[in-house]
């Protein structure tokens, strides 16, 4: 199946999946995501494999609070080895040139590694409330407790990946035309691709920020209490401050990271406007853009 997209006005109308896209952006925006792309790929695959190597070589690794590490190290050893490995070779020759199937299976993989790895902070978050607040009284931590921790957040993953298979929304070029992600271009009402934008958002970033930071400043309560109890404590006073830190680089991190594409998912026009700004190209709107897409199929 090829499918076409006219995304911009006024330029050359050239398939992502046919030809480079220099008619989105100059050159050199291309030449900057090659490397940026390839350094990704480069730093993070040895990185992620080390993390799991040594997990597998080392039996204390393989502690019940390590399972959600070791997790996130796995989703983040596929996107960069499935996702940004193709984003990076197609940014290196200007367009998307494996095709649909890939192109789907690409987004898929990203956003199934973006998931798991957002899930898993909010599990890691709530592991932590559950073992040091001990909300339920005498709660022991164990392997059972950390599996299905590590099976919801791929649960959670497959499942709200998989839609666009299916017939809500669709996978299709974004960006500069290298990489694939969900159509938050346009806003198809037979494919109900804003609805899905919608899901993704409370989904992939309301829903676990929501339990990072509960958990988060409900440990960070509980410390202050102890903190309160044992003023003089140098020991006591250190741990808050530290505790205090994690927070915000753990809340920080994951605000900075998915913040903007759910932002782009509730503004769209923030895309043409971006576009327009850095690039000087004008990009159609969503409701324009909807009426010109063109869908054609190939045996």
């Amino acid at each position: 199946m090829g499918k076409h997209f006219h995304l911009y006005e006024n330029i050359s109308k050239v398939d992502p999946f046919e030809g480079p896209q220099y008619h989105l952006a100059p050159s050199w925006a291309f030449y900057l995501q090659t490397l940026f792309m390839g350094f990704v790929f480069l730093a993070g695959t040895p990185l992620n494999i080390l993390v799991l190597l040594a997990t597998a070589k080392y039996k204390k690794l393989r502690a019940p609070l390590n399972y959600i590490l070791v997790n996130i190290s796995f989703a983040g050893f596929i996107f960069v080895t499935f996702s940004v490995s193709q984003v990076f070779v197609c940014s290196a020759r200007g367009y998307y040139f494996l095709g649909y199937t890939m192109c789907a299976l690409e987004a898929a993989m990203g956003a199934v590694a973006g998931l798991v790895t957002s899930w898993s902070l909010a599990m890691l978050s709530l592991e932590r409330y559950l073992v040091i607040c001990k909300p339920f009284g005498a709660f022991k931590f164990g392997s059972s407790h950390a599996a299905g921790a590590v099976v919801f957040t791929w649960f959670m993953g497959v499942g709200c990946a998989s839609p666009p298979f299916f017939g809500w929304s669709r996978y299709i070029p974004e960006g500069l035309g290298c990489a694939c992600g969900p159509d938050w271009y346009t806003n198809d009402q037979e494919l109900g691709t804003t609805s899905y934008m919608y899901f993704l958002l409370i989904t992939c970033f309301c829903m676990p920020l929501s339990i990072i930071i509960f958990s988060y400043s409900q440990l960070l309560g509980a410390l202050r209490a102890v903190a309160a109890q044992q003023a003089e404590s140098a020991s006591t006073q250190k741990a808050e401050k530290e505790v205090s830190r994690m927070i915000i680089v753990m809340v920080g991190s994951f605000v900075t990271c998915y913040a903007p594409s759910s932002s782009l998912f509730l503004r769209l026009q923030f895309n043409a406007c971006i576009m327009e700004m850095v690039f000087g190209k004008k990009m159609e709107e969503a409701s324009e853009v909807s009426s010109k897409t063109e869908v054609s199929t190939a045996s």
